[in-house]
């Protein structure tokens, strides 16, 4: 078949890679002039199947209330006249229960599971470099309350086949000598060897590259102008050349949306309503003045609900949710507020580690659904497919979740526990059971 990939971040080449690899035809659109300049661009850098929590849970109303009042709220809720923002926020609160919390953990991780297997095998067939560390990942606490709940966290975790474990201050520093300036202020953590970080956007990127190379078409510097339905199926592209202006149409037997925020206002318009709302997020990205006393093992940070993650020469920082809208803009006193608020917190952490006086700042809109799971599968219009809403776990569910859409539009049931969207396609085959995530 031909399919058309709409959008090309992680998810969407990712999506474009596989579908590639069981031998379909691909073309790939984006209104950017390369692959993962937006979302997909600076993200946490993790790969962090043993943090794949819902936003919404039980203490999540309480919190989000407080936070409305704080400009470095690590989760802040800005209030619009966007209708759908305030639908989202209602289901969110739908979610904000116990049997919900379970429930999307447990999709949130099998997909983490699935797709961590399936970032390993692309690495191992491509040899991309993407300053990748498999030092896993350690989440620290300066608060005892807060420590005292990781245990329960931890074993969620565990009872889902990801090992990770509560770990003392002494063994914290151990594991992270870097922290030993801050140690003091810490009182224990918790830490799973399993995950990973690297660059999304140099995988990305490189993952392109080798598509290219296989026969993939991208379309760079394109708009997408519409989606063309033919009766009860999406059967054309409707897009735009940035440099020429002229307008052109893509004929394709499949088309996939993969636009991040931006996939819910096109699917509306042809009568596909997915709840899916953008949450900005923010980074820094600071170079080191002493690499040797820098971080190796990527971080979470609890009290300000960030992560921070070694690439290369740099240390990222990337935390903060703000569901307020479209605006992508940093020169805001909100912004700038959130933005030193990440700078001081490295500061704080690792004193006098990196640069402090060329932050490179960044934000980008996270898909987000009040689930935090994706929808991923076909959807109610004929030919058109969807992979989209994965929030802040992009990078984390990236490779799984292309393969498996690949996996669908090929007539193969993807071998994991997950909630697909659209129904099952006819004389759809089971694949082979996936192992455990430990």
């Amino acid at each position: 078949m031909h399919i058309i990939v709409l959008g090309a971040g992680i998810i969407g080449v990712s999506t474009a890679w596989h579908l590639a690899e069981r031998g379909h035809t691909v073309t790939v659109v984006d209104r950017q002039a390369d692959a993962a300049l937006e979302t997909s661009f600076a993200n946490a850098a993790q790969i962090s199947v043993s943090y794949c929590e819902p936003w919404a849970n039980r203490e999540a109303p309480l919190k989000a209330l407080k936070w409305m009042f704080s400009k470095e709220a690590p989760l802040l809720f800005r209030p619009t006249f966007d209708i759908q923002q305030w639908l989202w926020g209602l289901r969110f609160l739908g979610q904000c229960h116990d049997a919900a919390f379970e429930r999307n953990v447990r999709q949130l991780v099998a997909l983490g599971a699935y797709s961590h297997a399936a970032l390993k095998d692309v690495v191992a067939s491509t040899g991309i470099e993407y300053q990748r560390l498999t030092r896993g990942i350690a989440h620290y606490y300066t608060d005892q309350k807060s420590f005292d709940g990781a245990a329960d966290a931890a074993a969620l975790m565990r009872r889902h086949g990801v090992q990770r474990r509560v770990v003392d201050r002494d063994e914290l520093l151990r594991i992270e000598p870097a922290l030993a300036a801050y140690g003091e202020r810490i009182v224990g953590g918790t830490y799973t060897p399993s995950d990973e970080s690297g660059d999304a956007r140099v995988f990305t990127q490189e993952l392109a590259r080798r598509c290219a190379a296989r026969g993939v078409r991208f379309l760079w510097n394109h708009d997408v102008l519409r989606l063309i339905r033919t009766g009860g199926q999406v059967t054309a592209t409707a897009l735009r050349d940035r440099a020429s202006g002229e307008v052109v149409t893509e004929r394709a037997d499949a088309t996939v949306v993969a636009c991040g925020s931006y996939s819910a206002p096109l699917l509306r318009t042809v009568g596909v309503n997915l709840p899916i709302y953008p949450g900005k997020g923010y980074s820094a990205t600071l170079r080191l003045r002493r690499p040797e006393a820098a971080p190796s093992v990527s971080l979470l940070d609890d009290s300000v609900k960030c992560a921070m993650s070694r690439l290369g020469d740099t240390l990222r920082i990337a935390g903060t949710i703000e569901v307020g809208g479209w605006d992508l803009t940093l020169d805001t006193p909100l912004a700038r507020a959130r933005c030193a608020m990440l700078v001081r917190r490295v500061e704080e952490v690792f004193p006098g580690v990196c640069e402090l006086d060329e932050p490179n700042f960044w934000a980008g809109l996270r898909p987000a659904t009040p689930t935090n799971i994706p929808f991923i599968g076909a959807t109610r219009v004929g030919r058109l497919w969807v992979n989209a809403g994965h929030g802040t776990l992009g990078w984390t569910h990236g490779a799984g979740s292309g393969k498996a859409l690949a996996e669908l539009i090929s007539g193969t049931q993807p071998a994991l526990d997950f909630g697909f969207t659209g129904p099952r396609a006819p004389g759809l085959r089971a694949a082979t059971p996936l192992p455990s995530a430990a």
